[in-house]
This record gives structure tokens, sequence and C-alpha cells, in this order.
């Protein structure tokens, strides 16, 4: 087969020809075979300055390289071919441009893109392993290939803004997302989970992305709902359901329970009885925390029954759970508050003190509570987006460059049309 021919199968090198081609068997040192490409300049054809685009006629020197390309079955493929640098009037002398090399590389596009497009479903340690490059090699590489896919962020037309925190490892290392809710677009991730930390999504924004912004859903965060009405004083803060209910579990069941187990533990040598109602409350936490219609178990719910049953405070802290939750269903401001007075009036008549506590902390936030009847909006998206955010971190072993992970989440999430 003429060289021509192989050029044409193999896609080509523009700018150069295929005068050469040798194999070379596997050694103990190097395991897998080499099929090696000798190239050479087109003659005649004038050459390009790789930072200016100019053409240019006179040569400074030529050196030989080696340069990976695609393997070809079952051998490596490299092509030894002269590298010009070129004295350029503009720039002085300077390695000359070519369009299927990077500049600096010792790879070809090809091959670079091959690497970046299978690092977007594999590890990069199993990308690395099969082409037989580095590790650093093929992260810069898809690192580079991310950053160039992506582009700088297009917050113009965002109305709308989901704001949570995950952990980036262990240690309390934490980094906040900023999602658009509507087209489930990841727009910024940034590390910790203070108020200046929020505040270079807001500066990405600008004056007028925050003067558009319309609503911002999120958790109970105090940094988040200062740093939010500092930046977009205009914008409503949503709070969200699950967090909110999260919290009431957090503070108020858990401590309820505790301190009634201990209540009665104290006073377990006056009574058997009490000493009985004891034992149906220890171990009940997530039986408290769960859903009613969750309690499928025929034995749980005798459980729950009794514990009911068997303790004021928890019926009281359990019953008031369920009817918060409803609180979220209202689609009209006027209706939604009259139910959150009522409620509120009922926490405050429990007398229990970590109740009362929480009843208060919300009524301080309650605006944010009613907005979701104008602004119907919840963190599960984020919360799934969060789920996601830890197969990634398990797929590649954890991440030591912050910014290539962030890259990742983005790529993840690119959004819907």
């Amino acid at each position: 087969m003429a060289y021509d021919e192989i050029t044409a199968l193999l896609g080509g090198w523009p700018g150069f020809e295929l005068i050469g081609v040798t194999r070379e068997g596997a050694t103990p040192e190097r395991p897998t075979p080499r099929i090696v490409l000798t190239l050479r300049a087109v003659p005649g054809q004038p050459k390009t300055c790789s930072r200016c685009g100019q053409s240019v006629a006179a040569v400074h020197d030529v050196t030989p390289r080696e340069v990976r390309d695609l393997p070809i079955l079952d051998a490596e493929t490299w092509l030894v071919l002269p590298r010009a640098r070129v004295l350029c009037p503009r720039c002085g002398p300077t390695v000359e441009a070519v369009p299927w090399l990077d500049r600096y590389q010792r790879m070809t596009a090809r091959l670079a893109e091959a690497l970046a497009r299978l690092a977007q479903v594999l590890p990069v340690k199993h990308v690395a392993r099969w082409f037989g490059v580095s590790w650093d090699a093929v992260k810069q590489i898809d690192q580079r290939a991310l950053a160039a896919r992506l582009g700088p962020v297009d917050l113009s037309a965002v109305r709308v803004v989901a704001i949570d925190e995950f952990a980036l490892r262990r240690g309390h290392r934490y980094a906040t997302i900023a999602v658009d809710p509507t087209t489930k677009r990841v727009l910024w991730v940034g590390r910790g989970r203070g108020r200046e930390d929020l505040r270079a999504f807001f500066a990405l924004l600008g004056p007028d992305g925050c003067a558009r912004l319309e609503a911002v859903v999120m958790d109970m965060s105090t940094a988040f709902t200062e740093e939010v009405r500092a930046s977009c004083p205009h914008a409503q803060i949503v709070y969200d359901l699950f967090h909110v209910v999260a919290k009431y579990g957090r503070e108020v069941i858990d401590r309820v329970r505790v301190d009634e187990t201990n209540r009665l533990g104290r006073a377990m040598g006056r009574s058997r009885r009490r000493a009985a109602r004891r034992r149906v409350i220890k171990g009940t936490r997530w039986l408290l925390l769960r859903n009613r219609e969750n309690v499928t178990n025929p034995a749980d719910r005798v459980r729950l029954r009794e514990l009911l049953r068997a303790n004021r405070a928890l019926f009281i802290v359990y019953v008031l759970k369920d009817d918060l939750k409803q609180l979220w269903r209202y689609r009209y401001p006027g209706a939604a508050r009259r139910f959150w007075r009522s409620w509120y009036r009922r926490a405050l008549a429990s007398r229990l003190p970590a109740l009362i506590a929480f009843a208060r902390n919300l009524a301080a936030r309650i605006d944010g509570v009613l907005a979701h009847c104008r602004y119907p909006l919840r963190t599960g998206l984020l919360e799934g987006i969060n789920n996601k955010i830890k197969v990634l971190k398990r797929m590649a072993y954890g991440f030591r460059d912050d910014a290539y992970f962030f890259l990742k989440i983005r790529a993840a999430f690119p959004g819907i049309p």
C-alpha cells in the first residue's frame, strides 16, 4: 500500500507527508508495541507563526520531535516529524503553527480529543491506564476541554436561583452551588458556605443580573439570607419545605424525645409504669422523623401508636410536624398566614421549650416560608444534584483540584434546552 493511501486512511497530517513506517516490538521496559510513522514537511508549503498567524518564509531552526497519535490496532502510534521555529518579523523566533498539534504538546489534537471524550464517562485513572499516559496529562486535557466546551456561564436570562451547600471532603470542607431551577442548569459553584463565599456569585451576576433576580430558594442559613438581602434586596427569599421540616426534626423532635427519655429515666425507681414508657420511647428516633404514610410495617405502626398514646409531649410535636408540612400546600398568602397563626398559637400553648423556641425562630422568617405561595419552589432538585455530585466524587475517588471538580459539576448539569 502506498504511503499516500495510508495517510488517507489514517486521516492525514496537514502540512506533512508520510515517508516511512516501522514497527517496534514490545520489550520488558515497554510492554506495548509501537508503530513509528516518519513525516516530513511538504516542500514549498509556507509556514505560519503560532502567535500572530502570519505566513513566514524564513526558518530559524528545525528540531525533530516525537508526537503520539491515536493507537493502531494493538500498538501505540508515534510520529517523528521535523518541528520548525520560524523567524517571524513581528514575533521573532517562534514555533510554527501545526493545525493538528497544539503548541508545546507531545500528542495530536485527535488523541487529546479522544482522551477528553472518554474522561466524560470514566475516571481519569482508568483513561490514563487504558492509553498508557500519565494521570496528570489526562486531567489537564480533560480540564482544558471542559473549560473550552462550557465557556463562561450565561446569566442573562436568570430570574430564579436555588442555593444550597454540599460537602467537598471530610473535615467540614464545604462548597456552595447555585442552580437555575427552571432549566436545571448549574450556574456557579464556589468553595465555602459563608456569606463572603456566596458574594462571589452575586459579583458574577453583576448589578443588572441582581436587579433581574426575582426569587432565591434556599434553606434557613443565616449567612445565605443576609447576603441575598444585601446583594438583592428586592428578591424574594423562599424557604424550602425539606430544610424547615429537617430543622424541626433536629431541634424539636430529637430534643423532646431525649428530654422525655431522661425524665422517665430519673423516675424509674418510683414506678414500673414509667420504666415501661421509657422503654417504648428509646430507639424511636427514625420512627418519629419518618412521614406517617411511609410507616408501612405493621409492627412499626403498632409501635408508633403505642408511643404517641404513652407520651403527651411526643404526641404534640408529632402532630404539629404533620400540620407544619400542610403550610406548603397553600397557594393563597392570606389563607397560608391564617393557618400559620393557628399553628403558632398551638406551638406556644404546648409549654414545650424546644417547640416554643423553634416556633419563635420560624416566626421571624415566616415571610420566606409564605413566599412559596407566589414562587412554589423547592430545593429537591438541588438534593438530587448533590447526590449526583457524591457519585462523581466516588467515581474519581475524590478531587484534589476544586476548579476541575467544579467544571465536572457544571458539565454534568448543562440544563435542559
